[in-house]
């Protein structure tokens, strides 16, 4: 199933179904801005109630007015009311959208707040078996595309329902029986929306699935661009993109021809029922109505279906919101596999001595990378893990900080089950250093005091003096302030290593780890990285993973890792004379 997701082509699966309880959960975020709401509101209600008026003052002027020169004040007078209850309308209108874009914004920035919050606790294992384009995607399109609902989507809904209420009161005040003629096609009307909603619905996820997949391939080759140039793939990718763009299109296309059934139908039912208030009206105008009425009456059915046609929007609005919501609370609700237990007790100060027993692994189901594992390590020792591609070296290193939970054993640091201990006090005392450093976007000293705010220059400036590479700092325009790009872009990947080393020697861990670090680094750099290697190791229990077995010949105990286990241990001289698997690796490395 993971494995499956993980592919920019292939449509995400809703794994829970939409149900209302989302839109209560929606609505959950505005009660902090329910007052704001509220008098929006209320703004809303009187700018509709003020414009109401209008017709009945020009019934009262036609039917009154008309047929004399003495009432021409009267007539200027009511078109000034008129003019009065527009502008006044119009003015309400318009503090009241002011006062819910800025609700709406408000409650989408918690949205968003509390969707990225959770990010930062999901488990490796979420991210791994996902295109990143298509998270993405969750975190900033699909809370936009709810940001419409929640400015004016909800409190439009809520005011056209009022204005049916107050418009089919005025009407039925003026004439009853043309507000019944009005009222004909409203069955017909709610009939149409109850059957397209479910067709649009599901066009409008569909949409959501398109939109997902070209994302993920556009973050795809955007990361991947020097590799894509690399091997002349510019082509080739560019077939891609054009069929994910065309299904975009017309996915989208497709989820447009239901909008446009529901907004025409409503148009349509209107000037039917328009043209029945002028057919009835006028054949029973010999004194039943008076020309005033048919008029007023007319205004008000266009008044009526104008909040009709507005649902109908907001409908859509909603359906498609609903499509993102279920996407961003499915997110939302994925559970952080990887987290701290009820009552997890704060690590002490790590001394450093690790022991693993009888642990057992595996990323998927059925599939064991480690079987049964078990190994002791004493504070202050260095320990060099190697073996084939595959046999979980890494896995090894990245349980010990807790990136996966075991399917059974225990890891222990110092005596304590790292699974009963905050995640925050275990690995803000370990250090690992990865073959592909990551370089944020900042400066070079931000980069640098990452793991430890509050580290000064001098510090820093000791750090970076230890693995060699204060000098090329300095020399920079803007020395150490000197801004980076996302990635580390203008950087050689040893400098980028270096500056990786400097952030870990100034995080001061108690436990180190080294994955790779000096594999893709020329000679002169990882002399540098020699240089702060040794000045970490001192007093520290270290983790090392290397393919240049030179690098890892003077450690304490070096564990050869194969067959989801440890096949055999020992130093360097002792695994050479048992002639097994490491003598076997050493003498292939070094023919």
């Amino acid at each position: 199933m993971a494995n499956k997701r993980n592919k920019f082509d292939i449509d995400e699966e809703l794994e829970t179904p939409f149900d209302i309880r989302h839109l209560k959960r929606l609505l959950g975020y505005t009660a902090k801005y329910k007052r704001k709401i509220v008098a929006a509101l209320i703004l809303s209600v009187l700018g509709s109630v003020i414009a109401l008026i209008s017709p009945m003052i020009i019934q009262n002027a036609v039917d009154n007015y008309m047929d004399s020169r003495d009432d021409i004040p009267m007539l200027i007078a009511s078109g000034a009311g008129v003019l009065m209850c527009i502008a006044v309308s119009a003015l309400l209108t318009r503090k009241r959208s002011m006062m819910m874009t800025e609700a709406g914004q408000d409650i989408i920035y918690d949205i968003r707040r509390d969707l990225f919050e959770h990010m930062q606790k999901l488990s490796f294992d979420y991210y791994d078996s996902r295109p990143h384009g298509k998270i993405l995607n969750r975190v900033i399109n699909y809370i936009n595309s709810v940001s419409d609902l929640m400015t004016n989507g909800l409190v439009n809904f809520i005011l056209e329902i009022f204005n049916l209420i107050f418009i089919t009161i005025f009407m039925f005040i003026l004439c009853w029986q043309l507000a019944l003629v009005t009222m004909i096609g409203l069955p017909i009307f709610l009939g149409i929306m109850l059957v397209l909603k479910n067709f649009h619905r599901k066009a409008i996820r569909r949409f959501s699935n398109k939109s997902s997949n070209l994302a993920a391939y556009h973050h795809e080759n955007i990361v991947g661009a020097k590799i894509t140039q690399m091997f002349v793939r510019e082509h080739e990718n560019e077939d891609i993109q054009d069929r994910l763009s065309e299904d975009f299109s017309s996915s989208w296309v497709k989820a447009v021809r239901w909008v446009n059934i529901i907004y025409p139908s409503a148009e349509v039912i209107a000037m039917f029922a328009q043209c029945g208030i002028y057919a009835v009206g006028l054949l029973m105008m010999n004194g039943m109505f008076s020309l005033g009425t048919i008029l007023a009456m007319t205004d008000y059915s266009s008044r009526f279906w104008m909040p009709l046609m507005n649902i109908s929007n907001v409908m859509t609005t909603l359906l498609n919101a609903t499509a993102y919501l279920e996407r961003i609370f499915e997110l939302m609700d994925e559970p952080a596999t990887v987290d701290d237990i009820e009552d997890a007790a704060e690590m002490p100060e790590i001394r450093g001595d690790v022991r693993f027993e009888n642990v057992t692994f595996a990323y998927e189901d059925g599939i064991n990378i480690l079987e049964n594992l078990s190994f002791e390590v004493k504070s202050g020792q260095s320990i060099a893990l190697v073996g084939p591609t595959g046999a979980g070296k890494t896995t090894i290193v990245s349980l010990i900080s807790r990136f996966y939970n075991l399917n059974s054993g225990a890891i222990k640091i110092d005596g304590a089950d790292i699974s009963a201990v905050t995640l925050k006090s275990l690995r803000s005392q370990m250090g690992i250093m990865l073959q592909d450093s990551f370089i944020f976007s900042g400066t070079i000293l931000d980069n640098i005091r990452y793991g430890r705010l509050d580290a000064t220059l001098d510090e820093c400036r000791a750090a970076c003096q230890i693995v060699g590479i204060d000098e090329f700092i300095m020399n920079l325009k803007d020395g150490y302030d000197t801004a980076v790009n996302e990635r580390g872009g203008g950087l050689s990947q040893g400098q980028k290593q270096l500056i990786a080393f400097a952030r870990t020697i100034v995080s001061d861990p108690k436990i180190l780890v080294l994955d790779e670090a000096t594999s893709s680094v020329d000679a002169k750099t990882e002399r540098n990285l020699q240089n702060g290697i040794n000045h970490l190791l001192k007093g520290r229990t270290s983790f090392i993973i290397a393919h240049r077995l030179s690098t890892i010949r003077s450690c304490d105990s070096i564990m050869y890792v194969s067959d989801k286990g440890i096949s055999e241990s020992g130093t360097h001289d002792e695994l050479m004379e048992r002639k097994g698997d490491y003598y076997r690796l050493w003498t292939t490395n070094n023919i």
